[in-house]
């Protein structure tokens, strides 16, 4: 249980920095998604690890 304590920080500051970048790529005028972009969008940044940002 006094593990808890320092996961719980741990786990604040990751979504703290992906809810980051979720509204940097917003603000470009793109959407998260995961994996690559599909045809019609190009990639123009990255919203986490396993998410690209993409733009139509």
């Amino acid at each position: 249980m006094k593990i808890l304590f320092l996961v719980f920080p741990l786990l604040l500051l990751l979504v703290q920095g992906a809810a980051g970048d979720f509204i940097l790529c917003r603000r470009k005028g793109g959407f998260c998604t995961f994996g690559g972009c599909k045809y019609p969008t190009t990639p123009v940044g990255r919203c986490s690890r396993v998410q690209v940002c993409c733009k139509r």
